[in-house]
């Protein structure tokens, strides 16, 4: 009678894993991103034929947006860094316009001497 090691089914072999040890990708992932798109918008194309796609009216649009939104903005240090950028991005246009108009950087208030 075989062994599991004989007859090359043994748990000492990896089966399916590359070197690096990850698995190999088969079917859809190992396929390059351009062939994978053209598989996808055949599958979009079928579906709208077929008359069986899904197309969002704006209300669905309206809630999917918020839903997204909310989920964001749990994040509060992500929300942080949100702020914090969009004041230096206005705080970085002020300046400029400032220099534009010939004020040279001074601050709003200060005068001019």
């Amino acid at each position: 009678m075989a062994t599991s090691k004989e007859n090359g089914k043994g748990t000492s072999s990896p089966g399916n894993v590359q070197k690096s040890g990850q698995p190999a990708k088969r079917g859809f992932a190992a396929m390059d991103q351009n062939q994978q798109r053209e598989i996808a918008s055949k599958g979009g194309q079928a579906a709208h034929q077929k008359g069986t796609a899904h197309e969002f009216d704006s209300e669905e649009a309206r809630r999917a947006g918020q839903k997204g939104g909310e989920a964001v903005s749990r994040n509060r240090a992500h929300m942080a860094d949100i702020g914090r950028k969009g004041g230096e991005s206005r705080q970085s246009a002020q300046r400029a316009a400032a220099v534009a108009a010939g004020n040279k950087g001074n601050r709003q208030g200060e005068k001019e001497g």
